[in-house]
């Protein structure tokens, strides 16, 4: 089957057959009943095609957590990134990414960059690359309340370039157990996004694992009365999509 080919916000990315792809999915649902009564589920996909010397990839992620009376968390994420190896550690890329946080301050934070990439391990065992580059970013702020407590500060659209780091991590601690560390970051002169995903996995089977992971959030200014750090504590079940034959 030929390949067919989407254009998503100025990247280009493959539709391979659906067998060429690779990838893990993971969820976690927690329900509570009695004393209280609170529902918390959180969901993430990252899928990769390896064509070199091309590389593509998408995912995404969400939460949500509720009480008796209302919502208490919701938030949703989505990314993608194109890669090109001009050399056998270096690498082109471009990538774009929407964060849509409603307890955060913000209605929503889309973002564009480019740049380049060093792999400065990629061993069996371990694997260690890090990214820079430059973006443009559109943020829009949720209305809000000032200090005095009554008036009302109204949501803002602004645009801004940024610089754009990644640095991303695994290490093979033994044939079942891995450590997963990602941190990303954004930074504007009217904000600086900083994430940090550290996740521990050990596998159930060829398919299955069982992963703890804790994130860290951080907006340098959000909006009167919201905080500029927010962490996430999860227990996932882990499925992973290999492609045929491997």
């Amino acid at each position: 089957m030929r390949n067919r080919w989407w254009l998503y916000f100025g990247l280009f990315i493959p539709c391979a057959a659906f067998a060429e792809w690779s990838g893990k999915g993971e969820a976690g649902w927690v329900l509570a009943r009695g004393n209280t009564e609170t529902n918390t589920a959180n969901a993430k996909v990252d899928m990769v095609l390896d064509k070199a010397p091309w590389k593509y990839s998408f995912g995404g992620s969400g939460i949500y957590a509720s009480d008796k009376n209302t919502s208490t968390a919701q938030r949703w994420e989505a990314h993608l990134q194109t890669n090109y190896d001009f050399s056998p550690r270096n690498f082109w890329f471009g990538g774009a990414r929407y964060d849509d946080d409603r307890f955060s301050g913000f209605y929503y934070q889309a973002s564009l960059t480019t740049g380049v990439g060093h792999k400065f391990i990629d061993s069996d065992t371990t694997k260690l690359s890090g990214q820079l580059g430059a973006g443009y970013k559109v943020l829009e702020t949720r209305p809000s309340l000032a200090e005095d407590g009554v008036t009302v500060i109204p949501a803002d659209k602004s645009t801004q370039a940024v610089a754009s780091g990644l640095v991303d991590y695994s290490q093979k601690l033994t044939t079942t157990t891995s450590v997963l560390d990602k941190l990303t970051v954004e930074a504007g002169s009217q904000n600086t996004f900083v994430e940090n995903a550290l996740s521990l996995q050990v596998k159930i089977n060829q398919s299955l694992a069982l992963a703890l992971g804790y994130s860290v959030r951080y907006n340098s200014d959000p909006p009167v009365g919201f905080h500029t750090t927010d962490t996430l504590t999860t227990v996932n079940l882990v499925f992973e999509l290999k492609p045929e034959g491997k």
